[in-house]
């Protein structure tokens, strides 16, 4: 019989602190795939994917599609509201009809 492997899931403290290690380059990826029971590949993916965002830590000004959400949450709000007058209308004409 075979044991199926689960997929272990980290943290993102974690990730953060395995990459910041990398980063150091005190170690190499082999010793901190060891130390941290992490492949190196997995540890290089992580390295990549934290320098490609590192420029959204250093953007203050909203970005457009922030911008683009808080606006179609605003219109289905009020689409929400709308919704609720029209439902609450209908339940005492039905309320009525229904005498």
């Amino acid at each position: 019989m075979s044991t199926k492997q689960t997929r272990r899931r980290f943290s993102g403290e974690f990730k953060f602190k395995v990459v910041v290690e990398a980063l150091k380059e005190r170690h190499s990826l082999a010793e901190l795939s060891q130390k941290y029971e992490v492949s190196q590949v997995m540890i290089s993916r992580w390295k990549s994917e934290f320098l490609e965002a590192g420029p959204l830590v250093f953007t203050k000004a909203k970005s457009e599609d922030t911008k683009t959400l808080e606006a179609a949450n605003e219109k289905l709000y009020t689409e929400i509201g709308r919704q609720k007058i029209e439902i609450d209308f209908l339940k005492k004409v039905y309320a009525k009809l229904g005498k």
